[in-house]
């Protein structure tokens, strides 16, 4: 094995770290971005934030919360322990590492837009210096860092693991999840050289409980990919159960709680309108893109995508059975959706399947509005339009409506108060136990 030791860059890096004494930037100060920032705040080192959103930097500077689940006495916090945001790219040449937090979202085509990373690195790459650490923890495809970052690294005149480090450390973060954080969720780490690994241990390990090394970025990058491929494939595979225990009047929610009574070999997943967030939904089509490169048919991945793919369709389908039993249409029919962020008690709406029902209901004629206690005002979105705000439920909003479409199952609704007042409820999250005779199960 190399001795690393003769590297000055990177034995100097390393004590900084060790010490406490280096900067760490983070770029992008989202989901994903602001939680890391804090948590280095946290562990003792000075913090610098960088986003192009001029507004949330002001936000953040005043010590103010934009993501709901974070606390704003944590930002506050974080500013009194030396975290300040900019929109001053040029001020990424005070950090010892920087790390990339931006989004990686699809095309039209669905294929993987990398808009966000490469134009971010090449706005990095002026300021850049000597000793520096640069991390994505963007997801993406194998060979991403090493096929995109390093050569530009290397046109700039840095030897990648001598004098400038580069590694690939997916994030891993649940919006709202109340047992793993930051800090306690263990790190997966691949440099794009042995120099490039040990500088990412060392930046990881003073903020995070546990650093795991792989041997390469496209190791860290396939697991991301793999981790969030296994759970979309487990959703179509309990999704496509529940067509076909609705077929067989069955109740799938009923069969998964039996199953999961077995304490080994089943893990329980849990079906719904449909996929949403910022991975499950997006990460499977980075890697059947990079494996047609190498003349692969990502067949059963693909799959699991048709079929949450149309969950939205399947929920409409059912809906528009329960209404015609009623003697009603889809078309001008009042339809009130429950919860439009995309899980549980977040006001997170990327990639919606909530938004993608509003948007199949107004396109058969239905006349739709929501409700959803994280998001008061249906936000500015890139695809869709409505210009709504949230209704607050009484029993008297409620008997209103035809029919209330149970998107998503936050704790703060009254379930007895809607159960009791709606004329028609289609539930998609199983909220419903017992057979009632104005829900139906979708």
């Amino acid at each position: 094995m190399r001795d690393l030791s003769s590297n000055s860059h990177l034995t100097k890096l390393i004590a900084r770290f060790e010490s406490g004494s280096a900067v760490v930037g983070i770029v992008g100060l989202g989901y994903v971005g602001l939680p890391l920032s804090l948590r280095y705040a946290e562990a003792g080192f000075k913090v610098l934030g960088i986003d192009i959103d001029g507004a949330k930097v002001e936000r953040l500077n005043g010590g103010a919360s934009y993501i709901a689940h974070i606390d704003p006495a944590s930002v506050a916090a974080a500013n009194a322990a030396g975290f300040e945001a900019t929109t001053d790219f040029a001020r990424a040449a005070e950090a010892d590492a920087l790390i990339i937090c931006v989004p990686t979202p699809l095309n039209a085509y669905r294929e993987p837009d990398l808009s966000f990373v490469l134009n971010t690195a090449d706005a990095l790459l002026p300021h850049l210096r000597a000793g520096q650490v640069v991390s994505l923890e963007s997801t993406t495809y194998p060979g991403t860092t090493a096929e995109e970052l390093a050569p530009r690294l290397a046109a700039r005149g840095f030897t990648v693991g001598e004098d400038i480090f580069l590694v690939f450390s997916p994030e891993r973060e649940d919006p709202g999840n109340a047992h793993f954080g930051t800090r306690t969720i263990p790190k997966v780490c691949g440099g794009d050289t042995p120099a490039c690994l040990e500088a990412g241990i060392a930046l990881y390990r003073p903020a995070i409980d546990q650093v795991v090394p792989v041997s390469s970025t496209r190791a860290a990058e396939l697991t991301k990919l793999l981790e969030n491929i296994q759970r979309a494939v487990n959703i179509g595979l309990v999704n496509e159960m529940k067509i076909i225990a609705d077929k067989m009047d069955i109740d799938i929610h009923e069969v998964i709680r039996a199953a999961a009574t077995k304490p080994f070999g089943f893990t329980a997943y849990y079906p719904g309108p449909g996929l949403g967030g910022h991975c499950i939904p997006i990460d499977p089509f980075y890697l059947t893109w990079k494996a047609r490169q190498f003349g692969l048919h990502t067949r059963f991945i693909e799959l699991a995508g048709e079929i949450n793919s149309d969950m939205p369709h399947w929920v409409i389908g059912k809906l528009a059975g329960a209404l015609n039993e009623r003697s009603r249409s889809v078309k001008g029919a009042r339809v009130l959706v429950l919860g439009i962020a995309y899980k549980k008690d977040v006001e997170d709406m990327r990639e919606s399947p909530s938004v993608e029902l509003m948007e199949i209901l107004r396109e058969r004629g239905a006349l739709v509005e929501y409700s959803d206690p994280h998001v008061p005002v249906f936000p500015v979105m890139r695809e869709h339009r409505f210009a709504l705000a949230s209704v607050a439920l009484s029993a008297e909003s409620i008997a209103a409506f035809d029919v209330v479409l149970l998107a998503t199952s936050h704790s703060a609704f009254d379930y007895a108060l809607i159960q009791q007042h709606a004329q028609l409820i289609v539930d998609t999250r199983g909220v419903y136990l017992d057979p009632l005779s104005n829900v139906v199960k979708a």
